[in-house]
């Protein structure tokens, strides 16, 4: 009969549609569009090397025409726990989910990458700067209307939303160990994070904006993170190092092939 070549041929175009279905239902990846690098920093609002990080490195992006290249997500959640009712506890405290919260609803209110960045980055160079409880600044500072944050924040949804980036945080494969984490075309850099411009420089395939061209293709890489004795912490915010005899701290840098 000429309808069986036709159930035939709607086979390979029904395994496309449950393929497309099945990637889209996964919420947790974070990819890029327009041909972009994917880059997503995973961090926590009251980490100094979080803040330290966001303000005196990643701002670096709105600056030398990398955001050409990259497309960044932030992640604000860290080393949070999740308890079997779904109450969150915080590395740093309540203060901390609360900015947590905040900064979430900030990426939510306010989609577009250069306005909530730069609300972030205002919280975190208080935080910096030892004054995170003046964060309710930052909307003045910004420009921006407070409304949409403050009621979400304030009411379950913002709990919502720290949830999701929780379980978006757990989802990572290899785990984070520490933050901030950042990810690179999937690919997670470890203690070389400072250098995610070259990662990003290296993954592009498209034109190279001007700051590539000094960063050529070969960049370093971590290879062995760390030997260390008792007295460094890394899964936490308040980084400590006791030097002793005994203790090393060694970080191998080898260069990397074109491949």
């Amino acid at each position: 009969m000429a309808t069986r070549p036709h159930r035939f041929l709607l086979l390979p175009v029904l395994l496309l549609l449950l393929s497309v279905s099945s990637a889209s239902a996964n919420g947790d990846v974070v990819t890029a569009g327009s041909g972009k690098v994917s880059m997503a920093l995973y961090y926590e609002s009251l980490c100094p090397f979080s803040a330290h990080f966001v303000v005196n490195s990643l701002a670096r992006l709105f600056k030398d025409g990398l955001l050409d290249a990259a497309d960044l997500t932030l992640v604000p959640y860290g080393n949070a726990k999740v308890d079997a009712h779904g109450a969150i506890t915080c590395q740093h405290g309540p203060d901390e989910c609360l900015l947590n919260n905040v900064e979430a609803c900030a990426i939510e209110a306010w989609p577009d990458l250069n306005v909530h960045f730069g609300f972030i980055n205002c919280v975190e160079d208080l935080v910096m700067n030892r004054k995170c409880e003046e964060w309710e600044s930052c909307f003045q500072k910004q420009g921006l209307d407070p409304k949409p944050v403050m009621e979400c924040y304030n009411s379950e949804h913002g709990h919502k939303l720290s949830l999701k980036y929780g379980k978006q945080t757990d989802a990572l494969v290899p785990p984070h160990k520490y933050v901030p984490w950042v990810v690179v075309d999937g690919q997670p850099l470890y203690e070389d994070y400072e250098n995610f411009e070259a990662y990003v420089c290296k993954a592009y395939k498209g034109h190279p904006p001007k700051i590539c061209q000094g960063l050529g293709r070969d960049y370093p890489i971590v290879q062995q993170v760390v030997e260390a004795g008792n007295g460094v912490t890394y899964n936490s915010g308040d980084f400590e190092l006791d030097e002793g005899v005994d203790d090393k701290i060694k970080i191998k840098m080898v260069q990397g092939d074109d491949n």
